[in-house]
């Protein structure tokens, strides 16, 4: 018989969006990561893993359970240690099983995947969380997020999974996952078009496991280059390491440093785990997830000719509808999780898929998000462009119109109330707006004439999240502040 302690420690572990994610020590424990462990394990030799839909519909290579799994964990606290202990449960269950030497980015880890022909792999991290979070990614064998089907059937096996006496930790074979990654990273990058013209480039690792990846890259190449964060704390400075403004105080103060020696200046920006990026100007000017987006898409299909589906998350710019328009690119949109994207990258031809948190995946890679292949197409981008980014961003902006965006995260255990009383009874008018289409492919989005209001809860936190697209910043702040007094209360729309 079940005990009471097995049902309370697996009501703990729910994947949502991004994998499962907990607090270390409370949620996120020892037992509970060997109860995800063997619940895994159960899932990769079960008879209906094979008639999953990413097999049959999306084209997806089929890895049986005994070419095994790799294992990755980036440099929060206790991550090598979970890796472990995860590995070893595994062990012991029969499967073979590959654990990173060192800390690595995601991207690394998804890479590991493809490179090794595994049946899956599994990722710690709690990427952009805060420090006191640490979390479980589940990486499918074409080396993308593990769709829905497959974190649920995990998840329905974990109130028979007992945590079992693991193998030793010398039983586990380590290998290396930094060398294959880098590798791969250097085969889209245009090296005379990276060396066109000098650039000095702002490495931001924020602490995370993408450290030194880039700046190995520049390296090679001759481009001068400087690292910031680029060690292990395991407290992240104290934020969190998520690529936003507010964050990249140390980064505005390396470049403000540096423009006193009038050089050509490029901030470029990675998470706690190195699959999000964002960057920076030579101003000190920050180039928001969206933007540089928007930047490397137009790139792609301006400067180098490229074609191919365009895939964008529900909350990510309209700048995407203007740049596919421009150039005659199909663009598709996809709710809230890189695991839709991955979807669309297994079916279709596509040249760039990405979400409103600076996750970009580009043709010729993974069908994974990488930052550190991202910061060097921005990077490429500045060197061709041959001026100054910001110039590039503000050519960009004239060009397809002005395109102000912000987030804002609100702590509410009513998030899903909040977001289920709109969706069932939308609003005519909304910050003193007329409402021209209400859209509800994640969460609801409210469009007027000159932009957007998105509401969404999110699946792993307590916070609902608000997301406004305008033409002017005093616009979407005004719009955020009325999103936020009607989601606590102080605002009634009918």
């Amino acid at each position: 018989m079940e005990s009471k302690g097995a049902r309370k420690a697996t009501a703990a572990i729910r994947f949502g969006t991004d994998g499962w994610r907990g607090i270390i020590g409370r949620e996120f424990t020892f037992d509970n990561v060997a109860r995800v462990a063997e619940a895994t394990a159960a899932y990769l030799v079960s008879l209906e893993r094979k008639d999953l839909a990413v097999y049959r519909d999306w084209g997806s290579p089929y890895r049986p359970a005994t070419n095994g799994v790799v294992v990755g964990y980036d440099l929060r606290f206790l991550s090598r240690e979970f890796a472990h202990h995860f590995a070893r449960v595994l062990h012991s269950a029969g499967l073979p099983v590959w654990l990173s030497r060192d800390p690595v980015p995601t991207p690394a880890l998804s890479y590991a995947v493809v490179d090794r022909h595994a049946a899956a792999g599994i990722m710690f991290t709690a990427s952009h969380n805060p420090a006191i979070y640490n979390g479980i990614k589940v990486k499918a064998e074409y080396g993308g997020s593990a769709p829905d089907v497959v974190t649920a059937s995990i998840e329905a096996r974990l109130p028979e999974a007992v945590p079992v006496p693991s193998a030793p930790e010398r039983a586990v074979p380590q290998v290396d996952m930094r060398k294959p990654l880098l590798d791969k990273v250097r085969s889209p990058l245009d090296p005379l078009r990276l060396t066109a013209s000098p650039v000095h480039v702002v490495v931001d690792s924020m602490y995370g496991s993408a450290q030194g990846y880039v700046a190995q890259v520049l390296a090679e190449h001759g481009v001068s280059h400087v690292s910031i964060r680029g060690t292990r704390d395991v407290l992240f400075g104290g934020k969190k390491p998520e690529p936003l403004e507010e964050n990249l105080i140390p980064l505005r103060a390396v470049i403000a440093s540096l423009r006193q020696k009038r050089l050509p200046l490029i901030g470029v920006v990675t998470d706690g785990d190195g699959d999000r990026i964002s960057a920076m100007d030579e101003k000190g000017g920050f180039i928001d997830a969206h933007r540089t987006f928007a930047l490397i898409l137009r790139y792609l299909a301006a400067e180098r000719g490229s074609r191919g589906l365009v895939v964008k998350s529900f909350a990510l710019t309209d700048l995407a509808r203007e740049i596919c328009t421009h150039y005659g690119l199909e663009l598709v949109e996809v709710p809230i999780g890189f695991k839709y994207a991955c979807e669309q990258i297994l079916k279709r031809d596509v040249l760039i898929a990405a979400e409103e948190s600076g996750s970009i995946a580009i043709r010729g890679h993974i069908p994974e998000r990488d930052g550190i292949l991202c910061s060097l197409l921005l990077v490429e981008i500045a060197a061709s462009a041959g001026r100054p980014i910001s110039q590039v961003v503000d050519q960009m902006l004239k060009d397809f119109g002005p395109h102000v965006y912000h987030r804002r995260d609100l702590e509410t255990e009513d998030r899903l109330q909040v977001v289920s009383r709109l969706v069932h009874n939308p609003p005519d008018r909304f910050g003193g707006r007329s409402v021209r289409a209400v859209e509800t492919l994640d969460g609801l989005k409210l469009r007027f004439d000159d932009g957007w209001l998105l509401f969404r809860a999110s699946g792993t936190e307590p916070i609902l999240r608000l997301y406004c697209e305008m033409q002017k910043d005093e616009d979407v702040r005004r719009m955020l502040d009325e999103a936020e007094h009607y989601a606590k209360g102080d605002l009634t729309l009918w």
